[in-house]
């Protein structure tokens, strides 16, 4: 079975490798940047030097694939998905896009294709787990999702990495926080509702809202459900003084006689800042609350997930933890576990308890490690 991945960054990298054990697969990793490449190449993955924007590019890439992977930034990530629906290929997206994804459903249904997107972490298993337990109760009363990626060793001023994309992470400072309070859907600036939550491995972090919900709010009968994202305490205010000041301001402005985008000085300034390196220790942290009654009684449903830097392969957590689960679904779809057609979100996976348990089991054996606690 031929398996295109489109993108070979940090987390696209990780999920070529471990695809490629898997001798059933003849797999193909397309990328503009020669650098990654390399890698790849050296260990007889083969890979191609290509403009994925280009819908010729494209075509070229696709043309022969059974099952595409997508991890191109979250910018070009509908566009992508929808021109990989239109070529009627099966598909596993963690572009993580602004747009809906469930208006592609119909162009999928009609082309009788299986298309699983946003499946990383979170949004992903933070998806498949809060709908699992779900499905486990009478009813659900409540869904809280902690999650956030972090460098292990905290670096001033910012204390920060992204494994992926740097100008996703800004969308998550810039686009409103959509969530379900009293049944009905709310919107909030982001970053607002801080609050600082105490982890055993890690310490105090602090939460805020992000727009991390997503499909879950259309898809899931709960009356109060919200995503927070997970940071080192203050790094909320040092964003909200980027924000206020207008850093993130899309309108260009002249300087010295030259037009120029805030976003653009400011992704230029923070993204080298930003950027985790080879050998830089991270981790990622998850925490999902699922309550409500159960045979006439209050249940709650949690799972942790903690998850380091792995030396031995030398893979960042964020790329082990997001990459490993759309590589899982791929073997899912590869393996006609999952045959749904049309656009799934990562909940509609929650829905089939032999899907739940074949990821779990798949993550486990990479290391990743979900911990399920019942409290009846």
């Amino acid at each position: 079975m031929k398996i295109s991945i489109l993108g070979a960054g940090l987390v696209g990298t990780p999920m070529a490798l471990d695809l490629s054990k898997d001798r059933n697969f003849e797999i193909l990793v397309a990328d503009k940047n020669k650098e990654p490449l390399k890698r790849l190449s050296a260990l007889n993955i083969q890979t191609r030097v290509a403009d994925i924007s280009s819908e010729k590019s494209l075509n070229d890439i696709i043309s022969d694939t059974d099952i595409v992977l997508s991890a191109v930034p979250g910018f070009m990530g509908f566009k992508t998905l929808k021109h990989i629906l239109e070529k009627g290929k099966h598909v596993v997206d963690i572009a993580f896009f602004p747009e809906d994804l469930f208006e592609l459903d119909p162009l999928a249904r009609d082309k009788n294709v299986t298309a699983i997107s946003d499946i990383g972490v979170a949004p992903g298993m933070s998806n498949i787990l809060a709908m699992h337990a779900s499905r486990q109760l009478d009813r659900t009363d409540s869904i809280r999702i902690y999650v956030g990626g972090l460098p292990k060793k905290r670096n001033w001023p910012w204390e920060y990495k992204a494994v992926f994309s740097p100008i996703d992470v800004i969308e998550e400072y810039t686009r409103p926080a959509r969530f379900v309070e009293n049944g009905k859907m709310v919107t909030r600036e982001a970053l607002s509702d801080p609050e600082l939550i105490d982890f055993e491995k890690v310490g105090t972090l602090e939460a805020f809202n992000s727009d991390g919900l997503r499909s879950l709010i259309k898809t899931i009968d709960c009356p109060d459900m919200i995503e927070k994202t997970l940071r080192y305490p203050g790094h909320i205010d040092k964003i909200r003084v980027l924000k206020e000041s207008g850093f993130f301001e899309e309108k260009e402005m002249m300087i010295h006689g030259q037009k120029i985008k805030p976003i653009d000085f400011t992704t230029g300034i923070l993204f080298p800042k930003w950027k985790l390196r080879e050998g830089e220790h991270d981790l990622t942290i998850m925490k999902i609350i699922v309550k409500g009654k159960k045979d006439g009684k209050a249940c709650t449903y949690e799972y942790e997930l903690y998850d380091e830097y792995d030396p031995a392969s030398k893979t960042h957590s964020m790329a082990r933890t997001t990459g490993y689960t759309a590589s899982m679904a791929v073997r899912m779809i590869a393996r006609g576990l999952y045959k749904r057609k049309g656009i799934s979100a990562p909940e509609y996976v929650g829905e089939q308890e032999e899907c739940v348990k074949f990821m779990l089991e798949g993550l486990k054996e990479r290391g990743i490690r979900y911990h399920e606690k019942i409290i009846a």
